[in-house]
């Protein structure tokens, strides 16, 4: 499939955002190696993504970045063919520091600039380079850093040429609202948990309305999570899924990928297996019917995966309220 006919969301700055991408969370966390997630971005670029979402939590930049230049120099693509996404985390919220901790990231992508910056999330962590500092307790130290802040911060750098576009991640309805009436620069784009068990619908029609696109992170409910529990659904195991999939002679996945795609939603599944990195990537050649669609809408179970427990206290956690 080539990489020209996958749809574009339009995204201030750019060239447009693709609907298809290769998310790589969790990759190095289950390996303890970032050869995978090399070897998966070499090959999802020779397939045709053009995409690609990593962050400095997943500990991959520099793995993510030799790819994209050795594909680089070997012409298959040109930089500004891709679409590379990134995160500023929890421990870098520190509005004095948010260039330099970008910085950290685009040297380790050394890809000249970042298409997308979100915030990875809208609480802090105590300032410094540990992804998850904690204290004699045990527990997780917070920061202060007032997230509206923090988006002032993440502006400067689009002023700069940096990023071409910044965006939110993990975000509710109120903390959006709340940057959006105090900004310079609008945020172009949300990302969060979006899946059959996860519609987040009233979030993402909040999000259109306001001109915001919404990537889905975790669009299969990534079974595989380090933190799975013995009882939590997975889609690979339902009868409807299995039921479309077969009708249509595509995977499950391909079904769930679909489904999100129908919703104006952009994907990124995440995978090292290269049989699965192209099957993500070749959703454009069915459709789901309205009735498939009412049927995968009925598992919606408002079922969160993510929902970062270590951080609830925090005074600007995002899941207390409904949306």
């Amino acid at each position: 499939m080539a990489a020209e006919k996958v749809p574009n969301i339009p995204l201030p700055g750019t060239r447009g955002y693709p609907k298809i991408g290769l998310g790589t969370f969790t990759i190095f966390e289950k390996t303890g190696s970032n050869d995978e997630v090399k070897a998966a971005v070499r090959y999802a670029i020779d397939c045709g993504y053009r995409s690609i979402d990593c962050a400095f939590a997943y500990q991959n930049e520099t793995s993510v970045g030799q790819a994209v230049n050795e594909k680089i120099n070997e012409g298959v693509v040109k930089r500004e063919d891709l679409f590379i996404t990134t995160k500023l985390w929890d421990t870098h919220h520190n509005p004095a520091n948010i260039r330099e901790n970008f910085l950290k990231s685009l040297r380790s992508l050394n890809c000249g600039y970042v298409d997308l910056y979100l915030i990875h999330w809208p609480f802090g962590f105590e300032d410094g380079d540990v992804c998850f500092p904690r204290g004699d307790d045990g527990k997780v130290k917070f920061s202060d850093h007032d997230y509206m802040d923090v988006w002032k911060g993440m502006e400067k750098l689009v002023d700069e040429g940096l990023v071409k576009s910044i965006g939110l991640s993990n975000f509710n309805k109120s903390q959006i609202e709340r940057v959006l009436q105090n900004c310079r620069i609008k945020p172009g784009n949300l990302q969060i948990e979006v899946h059959p068990y996860m519609s987040n619908k009233k979030l993402i029609d909040f999000c259109s309305a306001n001109g915001i696109s919404v990537t889905a992170y975790a669009p299969l409910g990534n079974p595989n999570r380090t933190w799975a529990g013995d009882t939590d659904p997975i889609v690979f195991e339902e009868p409807l899924l299995k039921t479309i999939a077969e009708k249509k002679n595509k995977t499950v996945a391909q079904v769930c990928l679909r489904f999100l795609l129908q919703r104006n939603i952009i994907v990124i599944p995440k995978s090292v297996t290269p049989h699965r990195i192209k099957e993500n990537f070749d959703i454009l050649d069915f459709k789901l019917t309205d009735d498939e669609m009412k049927s995968i809408w009925s598992m919606d179970k408002g079922k969160r995966f993510y929902a970062e427990d270590i951080a609830k206290d925090h005074k600007y956690y995002p899941f207390h309220d409904e949306y």
